[in-house]
């Protein structure tokens, strides 16, 4: 948190040097004013820290809901959940667990074995 205030407070003096820059204004006439520029910077940067917990703390609760629902169906199901068939083929973020079945598509006791990228 630290961090992102000091580099916003840095960031309001830096803007205030290139006002005077474009303004062609001697740089130090009145140096008392860079620390209201910083701190001007610095709450800019605190709110911003805070709008940015407040998204993660969001976004962390949200995917909780969605871990337990899913925690949910599957209980309920009595079969896990490998995702669509697109899923399964896809790499990355949004793609399933590498769990193919191998019996058959949907079968609650089937035989489930790991695809990895050495596997193939």
């Amino acid at each position: 948190m630290v961090n992102k205030i000091l580099f916003w407070s840095f960031f309001g003096v830096a803007v205030r040097f290139w006002q005077l820059g474009i303004e062609m204004r001697p740089l130090l006439s009145r140096p008392l004013v860079y620390p209201v520029y910083a701190g001007i910077g610095a709450s800019v940067g605190y709110w911003l820290q805070g709008i940015e917990d407040r998204q993660m703390r969001f976004l962390r609760e949200t995917r909780d809901r969605l871990l337990e629902k899913r925690a949910r169906r599957v209980a309920r199901e009595g079969q896990p959940n490998i995702g669509t068939e697109y899923q399964k083929e896809q790499e990355g973020l949004f793609a399933s667990p590498k769990l193919v079945v191998e019996t058959g598509a949907h079968i609650p006791g089937g035989v489930m074995t790991e695809r990895t990228q050495a596997a193939e």
